[in-house]
């Protein structure tokens, strides 16, 4: 390599050394809105959607079915999510999962999906569709709310089983 070629590249990382330097004493990083909304999205489905979800599990449970959760509430690194997935009991044994899921929408606060599966029985194609059930600000989100949302989704499996 050239000798201009290595004294540019110096110059570039110590420039480049230099930036990092006066970032890294910067005095506070900041939380822009988007990590402040994220932040308090994944608060409130710890807090609030995850305890019912809680309670919901353990009495499927309870009742003889398979019900656990997906909970992805603390993830630094993508949007958070909690779910429940819920196998009923069938005398045939060819239920298949279904999910709940109740994630954040950065623009829209925290929105809730369905997926409910078909048992192979029935004779039909498994499908994977996904019914959107609404979708609620972040701090208008209540116990009663996600109740009425995880209820209907248990009749609903229910149903179909």
């Amino acid at each position: 390599m050239a000798d201009t070629s290595v004294e540019k590249l110096r110059a570039l990382l110590k420039g480049f050394d230099q930036r990092k330097a006066q970032a890294h004493a910067a005095a506070e990083p900041t939380v822009d809105e988007g990590e402040r909304r994220r932040r308090a999205c994944g608060d409130r489905l710890r807090r609030v959607v995850r305890s019912v979800l809680l309670t919901f599990a353990a009495e499927l449970r309870d009742a003889g079915h398979e019900a656990a959760l997906d909970d992805h509430s603390e993830q630094a690194d993508a949007y958070p999510s909690v779910a429940l997935v819920f196998t009923p009991r069938v005398p045939s044994g060819n239920a298949l999962a279904s999910m709940l899921v109740f994630k954040c929408d950065p623009r829209r606060g925290i929105a809730v999906a369905r997926d409910v599966r078909l048992p192979t029985s029935k004779g039909r194609v498994v499908s994977t569709s996904t019914d959107r059930l609404g979708t609620m600000r972040v701090e208008g989100v209540t116990t009663e709310w996600v109740e009425t949302k995880t209820l209907s989704f248990i009749e609903a499996v229910l149903k179909a089983n």
